[in-house]
């Protein structure tokens, strides 16, 4: 009686021989070990294709672009090296915004100071603490335009701050949008009350990740709450404060929504972003654009380096 099992065939052999299967089965067997090889890669390949195709593929192109003189029209594009970069590091029309982006950076420090206070008191046990939450996080989950539109009214001549401040005595408030010395204030803090609930959320999820282990000891060794704050939160959130840091160098950098929507890159209020997109699709400058765009990327590629040189990760040992 013969007895066949798929990786020896007993019985047609001479006893004690082991015959390997030849013929159709083999090379079903040789498929299937392939098949089964290849399997990740044919997954990993519709995804790596995608991110080709609509990352790697256009950024080729954007700095290529950049080394001419092409303007978004013509079909022939004329090669001219580095002449646009030159440009973007000596026109002071274009130096001018990186002056304006020092005002979104210092406002993403307040920022990130009162997130991070808020969300080391609201990680205790507080009163109405979901609902202070909630308030503090709803302005991240409303519309950019929405919110442009909002201070428009607010900020405008006559409006609704203008009204406020009446109630107090002061009848000629500044132009918060006219005046060019506080615009950049005035559009830097409408920044600051949307995007402070993001990173309240980052903060606050990083600290109530700490073993509250560490807490009950701190406590019973007599620590105060500020104690516990540098002794314990803020070493145990360093790596999200400084993921927090990089996302707000490359948020000061490319702002556009707000001041787009409420003064349109006027009054000395446009941003590398406004000014980029001004370059390509208003004076058809689109080389100029795209060499705008790869300096945005350099600087902030350059930002994280720094920011990954001086504060490394390392481990933290809190116990």
């Amino acid at each position: 009686m013969a007895i066949t099992t798929p990786e020896t065939v007993v019985g047609s052999a001479p006893e004690g021989r082991i015959e390997r299967p030849s013929g159709p089965a083999s090379s079903r067997a040789a498929r299937g070990k392939m098949m089964r090889r290849l399997t990740p890669y044919l997954f990993i390949a519709v995804a790596v294709g995608l991110l080709v195709l609509l990352t790697y593929w256009p950024a080729v192109n954007l700095i290529w672009y950049s080394f001419t003189d092409w303007d978004g029209l013509d079909l022939e594009k004329n090669f001219i090296g580095f002449d646009n970069y030159v440009q973007v590091f000596t026109d002071p029309r274009i130096l001018q915004v990186f002056g304006v982006s020092l005002y979104y950076f210092a406002a993403s420090f307040v920022q990130m100071g009162l997130a991070l206070y808020f969300a080391t008191i609201l990680s205790f046990s507080t009163r109405f603490q979901n609902l202070f939450r909630g308030i503090l996080f709803f302005p991240y989950l409303i519309n950019g335009v929405a919110i442009g539109f909002v201070f428009l009214y607010l900020f405008q001549p006559g409006g609704t701050l203008d009204t406020m401040l009446s109630w107090f005595g002061v009848a000629e408030p500044p132009q918060w949008l006219g005046d060019p010395d506080i615009a950049n204030w005035s559009l830097a803090g409408t920044s600051v009350w949307r995007y402070m609930g993001m990173n309240f959320v980052l903060f606050l999820g990083a600290i109530q990740s700490l073993p509250s282990e560490l807490y009950e000891a701190a406590e019973l060794d007599g620590a105060s709450k500020w104690q516990q704050f540098w002794a314990i939160v803020f070493p145990g959130i360093r790596r999200v404060i400084g993921l927090s840091f990089i996302l707000a160098v490359a948020g000061s950098l490319s702002v556009f929504e707000i001041p787009f929507i409420m003064t349109g890159g006027a009054n000395g209020t446009s941003t590398f972003v406004i000014q980029t997109i001004q370059s390509a699709f208003n004076f058809r400058q689109v080389g100029l654009a795209s060499a705008m765009a790869v300096v945005l990327l350099l600087i902030v590629l350059a930002v994280t380096w720094i920011q990954r040189r001086l504060f490394p990760d390392e481990k933290v040992d809190l116990t």
